[in-house]
Protein backbone atom coordinates (compact mmCIF):
# COMPACT_ATOMS: atom_id res chain seq x y z
CA UNK A 1 0.00 0.00 0.00
CA UNK A 2 1.29 3.44 -0.86
CA UNK A 3 1.67 5.59 2.27
CA UNK A 4 -0.43 8.70 2.65
CA UNK A 5 1.41 11.62 1.16
CA UNK A 6 2.17 14.46 3.53
CA UNK A 7 4.18 17.65 3.65
CA UNK A 8 7.75 17.87 4.80
CA UNK A 9 8.54 19.90 7.89
CA UNK A 10 9.07 23.62 7.24
CA UNK A 11 12.51 24.71 6.16
CA UNK A 12 14.56 25.95 9.09
CA UNK A 13 17.93 27.63 9.23
CA UNK A 14 20.79 25.94 11.10
CA UNK A 15 21.40 27.26 14.61
CA UNK A 16 25.10 26.55 14.18
CA UNK A 17 27.54 26.17 11.31
CA UNK A 18 31.20 25.33 11.71
CA UNK A 19 34.20 23.93 9.91
CA UNK A 20 36.14 20.95 11.24
CA UNK A 21 39.71 20.24 10.20
CA UNK A 22 40.41 16.51 9.93
CA UNK A 23 43.57 14.50 9.12
CA UNK A 24 44.73 14.56 5.52
CA UNK A 25 44.29 18.27 4.96
CA UNK A 26 40.48 18.26 4.67
CA UNK A 27 38.19 20.93 6.11
CA UNK A 28 34.61 19.76 6.61
CA UNK A 29 31.47 21.88 6.50
CA UNK A 30 29.07 20.93 9.34
CA UNK A 31 25.69 22.37 10.35
CA UNK A 32 23.31 21.80 13.26
CA UNK A 33 19.54 22.30 12.98
CA UNK A 34 16.45 21.79 15.10
CA UNK A 35 16.82 21.86 18.88
CA UNK A 36 20.06 21.48 20.78
CA UNK A 37 19.68 18.77 23.39
CA UNK A 38 16.83 17.00 21.55
CA UNK A 39 17.19 13.54 20.01
CA UNK A 40 20.41 13.63 17.93
CA UNK A 41 20.70 12.34 14.37
CA UNK A 42 23.47 12.53 11.79
CA UNK A 43 22.45 12.76 8.12
CA UNK A 44 24.72 11.05 5.58
CA UNK A 45 24.36 12.21 1.99
CA UNK A 46 24.77 10.05 -1.07
CA UNK A 47 27.22 9.74 -3.90
CA UNK A 48 29.92 9.31 -2.78
CA UNK A 49 30.46 12.87 -3.90
CA UNK A 50 27.12 14.57 -3.29
CA UNK A 51 26.49 16.97 -0.44
CA UNK A 52 23.91 17.88 2.18
CA UNK A 53 21.08 20.22 1.19
CA UNK A 54 18.44 22.30 2.99
CA UNK A 55 15.79 19.78 1.93
CA UNK A 56 17.41 17.09 4.05
CA UNK A 57 16.61 19.06 7.19
CA UNK A 58 12.90 18.83 6.46
CA UNK A 59 12.49 15.14 7.33
CA UNK A 60 12.72 15.91 11.05
CA UNK A 61 10.42 17.66 13.50
CA UNK A 62 12.68 20.59 14.48
CA UNK A 63 11.34 20.66 18.04
CA UNK A 64 12.12 16.99 18.62
CA UNK A 65 15.41 16.45 16.79
CA UNK A 66 18.96 17.79 16.93
CA UNK A 67 19.94 17.31 13.27
CA UNK A 68 23.60 17.25 12.22
CA UNK A 69 24.48 17.43 8.52
CA UNK A 70 27.90 17.63 6.89
CA UNK A 71 29.50 17.57 3.47
CA UNK A 72 31.85 14.61 3.19
CA UNK A 73 35.48 15.02 2.11
CA UNK A 74 35.81 16.91 -1.16
CA UNK A 75 32.06 17.50 -1.46
CA UNK A 76 30.05 20.72 -1.78
CA UNK A 77 31.24 23.22 0.85
CA UNK A 78 34.02 21.04 2.29
CA UNK A 79 37.55 21.76 1.14
CA UNK A 80 39.64 21.06 -0.87
CA UNK A 81 36.85 20.78 -3.41
CA UNK A 82 36.65 17.56 -5.48
CA UNK A 83 39.76 16.18 -3.78
CA UNK A 84 40.30 12.42 -3.74
CA UNK A 85 43.47 12.58 -1.64
CA UNK A 86 43.04 10.93 1.77
CA UNK A 87 39.43 10.30 0.83
CA UNK A 88 38.44 6.75 1.77
CA UNK A 89 35.60 5.04 3.60
CA UNK A 90 37.77 4.65 6.70
CA UNK A 91 38.47 8.38 6.65
CA UNK A 92 34.75 9.16 6.46
CA UNK A 93 33.96 6.84 9.38
CA UNK A 94 36.63 8.62 11.43
CA UNK A 95 35.12 11.97 10.39
CA UNK A 96 31.67 10.97 11.65
CA UNK A 97 33.19 10.06 15.01
CA UNK A 98 35.10 13.36 15.13
CA UNK A 99 31.87 15.27 14.50
CA UNK A 100 30.03 13.27 17.17
CA UNK A 101 32.69 14.13 19.71
CA UNK A 102 32.63 17.80 18.68
CA UNK A 103 28.83 17.93 19.02
CA UNK A 104 29.10 16.23 22.41
CA UNK A 105 26.62 13.36 22.13
CA UNK A 106 27.17 9.77 23.27
CA UNK A 107 24.86 8.08 20.77
CA UNK A 108 22.81 9.22 17.82
CA UNK A 109 20.50 8.02 15.10
CA UNK A 110 21.88 7.60 11.58
CA UNK A 111 19.84 8.72 8.55
CA UNK A 112 21.25 7.98 5.10
CA UNK A 113 20.34 6.97 1.58
CA UNK A 114 22.14 5.27 -1.29
CA UNK A 115 25.86 5.68 -0.53
CA UNK A 116 24.73 7.29 2.73
CA UNK A 117 23.03 4.00 3.62
CA UNK A 118 26.24 2.05 2.95
CA UNK A 119 28.31 4.53 4.94
CA UNK A 120 25.77 4.49 7.78
CA UNK A 121 25.91 0.70 8.00
CA UNK A 122 29.71 0.67 7.90
CA UNK A 123 29.87 3.35 10.59
CA UNK A 124 27.42 1.45 12.78
CA UNK A 125 29.37 -1.78 12.34
CA UNK A 126 32.58 0.01 13.31
CA UNK A 127 31.00 1.88 16.28
CA UNK A 128 27.83 0.01 17.32
CA UNK A 129 27.73 1.58 20.78
CA UNK A 130 27.43 5.03 19.21
CA UNK A 131 24.30 4.27 17.14
CA UNK A 132 20.79 4.17 18.58
CA UNK A 133 18.84 3.53 15.34
CA UNK A 134 19.32 3.61 11.58
CA UNK A 135 16.91 4.96 8.97
CA UNK A 136 18.08 3.91 5.53
CA UNK A 137 16.75 4.63 2.04
CA UNK A 138 17.62 3.19 -1.38
CA UNK A 139 19.99 0.60 0.05
CA UNK A 140 23.45 0.28 -1.45
CA UNK A 141 25.81 -2.37 -0.05
CA UNK A 142 28.92 -1.32 -1.99
CA UNK A 143 29.18 -4.71 -3.70
CA UNK A 144 30.57 -5.76 -7.07
CA UNK A 145 27.14 -7.12 -7.96
CA UNK A 146 25.61 -3.65 -7.64
CA UNK A 147 28.40 -1.95 -9.60
CA UNK A 148 28.05 -4.53 -12.37
CA UNK A 149 24.31 -3.83 -12.53
CA UNK A 150 24.61 -0.08 -12.93
CA UNK A 151 27.87 0.22 -14.88
CA UNK A 152 27.91 -3.13 -16.67
CA UNK A 153 24.67 -3.10 -18.63
CA UNK A 154 21.92 -4.15 -16.22
CA UNK A 155 20.18 -0.79 -15.82
CA UNK A 156 20.95 -0.17 -19.51
CA UNK A 157 18.24 -2.67 -20.42
CA UNK A 158 15.67 -0.17 -19.11
CA UNK A 159 17.35 3.02 -20.33
CA UNK A 160 18.98 2.10 -23.65
CA UNK A 161 19.01 5.62 -25.05
CA UNK A 162 20.60 7.03 -21.88
CA UNK A 163 23.10 4.18 -21.76
CA UNK A 164 24.08 4.94 -25.34
CA UNK A 165 24.89 8.52 -24.27
CA UNK A 166 26.93 7.21 -21.33
CA UNK A 167 29.12 4.80 -23.32
CA UNK A 168 29.45 6.91 -26.48
CA UNK A 169 32.52 8.96 -25.37
CA UNK A 170 34.47 5.80 -24.44
CA UNK A 171 36.34 3.93 -27.22
CA UNK A 172 34.95 0.42 -27.82
CA UNK A 173 38.18 -1.19 -26.61
CA UNK A 174 37.67 0.32 -23.12
CA UNK A 175 33.98 -0.44 -22.68
CA UNK A 176 34.59 -3.70 -20.84
CA UNK A 177 35.30 -1.68 -17.68
CA UNK A 178 33.50 1.64 -17.83
CA UNK A 179 34.37 2.60 -14.26
CA UNK A 180 38.08 2.31 -15.07
CA UNK A 181 37.61 4.16 -18.37
CA UNK A 182 35.85 7.09 -16.72
CA UNK A 183 38.33 7.03 -13.85
CA UNK A 184 41.24 7.64 -16.24
CA UNK A 185 39.49 10.72 -17.64
CA UNK A 186 38.10 12.09 -14.39
CA UNK A 187 41.53 11.90 -12.76
CA UNK A 188 43.40 13.37 -15.71
CA UNK A 189 45.27 16.64 -15.34
CA UNK A 190 42.98 18.28 -17.89
CA UNK A 191 40.27 20.25 -16.04
CA UNK A 192 38.11 20.65 -19.16
CA UNK A 193 38.22 16.91 -19.82
CA UNK A 194 37.39 16.17 -16.19
CA UNK A 195 34.37 18.47 -16.36
CA UNK A 196 33.09 17.11 -19.66
CA UNK A 197 33.21 13.51 -18.47
CA UNK A 198 31.89 14.48 -15.04
CA UNK A 199 28.73 15.88 -16.61
CA UNK A 200 28.14 12.66 -18.54
CA UNK A 201 28.77 10.46 -15.49
CA UNK A 202 26.40 12.54 -13.31
CA UNK A 203 23.76 12.66 -16.05
CA UNK A 204 23.55 8.85 -16.30
CA UNK A 205 22.86 8.49 -12.58
CA UNK A 206 20.55 11.48 -12.33
CA UNK A 207 18.40 10.48 -15.29
CA UNK A 208 17.76 6.99 -13.88
CA UNK A 209 17.06 7.97 -10.26
CA UNK A 210 13.30 8.54 -10.34
CA UNK A 211 10.42 6.37 -11.44
CA UNK A 212 9.13 9.06 -13.76
CA UNK A 213 12.32 10.64 -15.05
CA UNK A 214 12.28 14.22 -16.30
CA UNK A 215 15.14 14.64 -18.80
CA UNK A 216 15.06 18.41 -18.34
CA UNK A 217 15.89 17.95 -14.64
CA UNK A 218 18.95 15.77 -15.12
CA UNK A 219 21.84 16.98 -12.92
CA UNK A 220 25.23 17.68 -14.40
CA UNK A 221 24.30 20.34 -16.95
CA UNK A 222 24.18 23.59 -15.01
CA UNK A 223 26.71 23.29 -12.19
CA UNK A 224 30.11 22.19 -13.44
CA UNK A 225 31.71 22.33 -9.99
CA UNK A 226 29.07 20.05 -8.46
CA UNK A 227 29.28 17.58 -11.35
CA UNK A 228 33.06 17.44 -11.15
CA UNK A 229 33.14 16.76 -7.39
CA UNK A 230 30.29 14.26 -7.53
CA UNK A 231 31.67 12.28 -10.44
CA UNK A 232 35.35 12.32 -9.46
CA UNK A 233 34.71 11.20 -5.89
CA UNK A 234 32.07 8.61 -6.80
CA UNK A 235 34.24 7.09 -9.50
CA UNK A 236 37.25 7.15 -7.15
CA UNK A 237 35.32 5.10 -4.59
CA UNK A 238 33.91 2.67 -7.14
CA UNK A 239 37.28 2.16 -8.81
CA UNK A 240 38.59 1.18 -5.36
CA UNK A 241 35.51 -0.92 -4.54
CA UNK A 242 34.63 1.31 -1.64
CA UNK A 243 37.95 0.69 0.10
CA UNK A 244 36.37 -2.30 1.81
CA UNK A 245 38.26 -5.32 3.11
CA UNK A 246 36.23 -7.69 0.93
CA UNK A 247 33.24 -7.78 -1.35
CA UNK A 248 30.13 -8.25 0.78
CA UNK A 249 31.74 -6.76 3.90
CA UNK A 250 28.55 -5.06 5.10
CA UNK A 251 26.56 -8.30 5.23
CA UNK A 252 29.60 -10.19 6.55
CA UNK A 253 29.69 -7.93 9.61
CA UNK A 254 25.96 -7.40 10.07
CA UNK A 255 25.93 -9.34 13.34
CA UNK A 256 27.69 -6.38 14.94
CA UNK A 257 24.44 -4.38 14.68
CA UNK A 258 21.93 -7.21 14.96
CA UNK A 259 20.21 -5.57 17.96
CA UNK A 260 20.22 -1.97 16.67
CA UNK A 261 16.74 -1.06 15.36
CA UNK A 262 16.55 -0.08 11.73
CA UNK A 263 14.00 1.10 9.19
CA UNK A 264 14.73 0.36 5.52
CA UNK A 265 12.74 2.36 2.94
CA UNK A 266 13.13 1.05 -0.59
CA UNK A 267 11.59 1.97 -3.93
CA UNK A 268 10.23 -1.08 -5.72
CA UNK A 269 11.48 0.25 -9.07
CA UNK A 270 14.85 1.58 -7.94
CA UNK A 271 17.12 1.22 -10.97
CA UNK A 272 20.20 2.68 -9.30
CA UNK A 273 20.13 0.41 -6.22
CA UNK A 274 17.74 -2.48 -7.00
CA UNK A 275 15.56 -3.83 -4.15
CA UNK A 276 17.47 -7.12 -3.89
CA UNK A 277 20.06 -5.40 -1.70
CA UNK A 278 17.44 -4.02 0.69
CA UNK A 279 15.81 -7.44 0.91
CA UNK A 280 19.12 -9.21 1.62
CA UNK A 281 19.97 -6.63 4.27
CA UNK A 282 16.60 -7.03 5.96
CA UNK A 283 16.85 -10.82 5.97
CA UNK A 284 20.31 -10.67 7.56
CA UNK A 285 19.44 -7.97 10.15
CA UNK A 286 16.90 -9.18 12.75
CA UNK A 287 16.17 -5.74 14.21
CA UNK A 288 15.28 -4.15 10.87
CA UNK A 289 11.94 -3.45 9.23
CA UNK A 290 11.59 -3.16 5.44
CA UNK A 291 9.11 -0.79 3.83
CA UNK A 292 8.88 -1.38 0.07
CA UNK A 293 7.33 1.60 -1.73
CA UNK A 294 5.43 0.39 -4.76
CA UNK A 295 5.42 3.54 -6.87
CA UNK A 296 8.96 4.83 -6.40
CA UNK A 297 12.46 4.60 -7.76
CA UNK A 298 15.64 5.74 -6.02
CA UNK A 299 15.24 9.42 -5.20
CA UNK A 300 14.78 10.84 -1.71
CA UNK A 301 12.21 13.30 -3.06
CA UNK A 302 9.70 10.80 -4.48
CA UNK A 303 6.38 11.12 -2.60
CA UNK A 304 6.15 7.53 -1.37
CA UNK A 305 9.73 7.54 -0.15
CA UNK A 306 9.22 10.90 1.57
CA UNK A 307 6.10 9.67 3.36
CA UNK A 308 7.78 6.56 4.74
CA UNK A 309 10.85 8.47 5.91
CA UNK A 310 8.67 11.04 7.68
CA UNK A 311 6.72 8.23 9.32
CA UNK A 312 9.99 6.68 10.51
CA UNK A 313 11.41 9.89 12.00
CA UNK A 314 8.08 10.71 13.64
CA UNK A 315 7.88 7.23 15.17
CA UNK A 316 11.35 7.61 16.67
CA UNK A 317 10.42 11.09 17.87
CA UNK A 318 7.44 9.63 19.68
CA UNK A 319 9.47 6.81 21.23
CA UNK A 320 8.33 3.96 18.96
CA UNK A 321 10.84 1.63 17.42
CA UNK A 322 9.20 1.74 13.99
CA UNK A 323 6.45 3.53 12.13
CA UNK A 324 4.35 0.36 12.32
CA UNK A 325 4.13 0.62 16.10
Amino acid sequence: MTPVRRALYPAIEPFNRFRLSVPGGHDLYVEECGTRGAKPVVVLHGGPGGGCSPGMRRYFDPEAWHVVLFDQRGCARSRPHASVERNTTGDLIDDIEAIRRRIGVERWSVFGGSWGAALGLLYAEAHPRRVSELILRGVFLMSQRELDWFYGGGAAQFFPELWEEFVAPIPPAERGDLIAAYHRRLMSGDLAQQTDFARIWARWEGATATLRAEPSLRPGFSDAAYARAFSRIECHYFQNRGFLESDGQILRDIDRIRDIPGMIVQGRYDMVCPPASAFMLHRAWPASELRMVGDAGHALSEPGITAELLAATDALRDGSRTAAQ
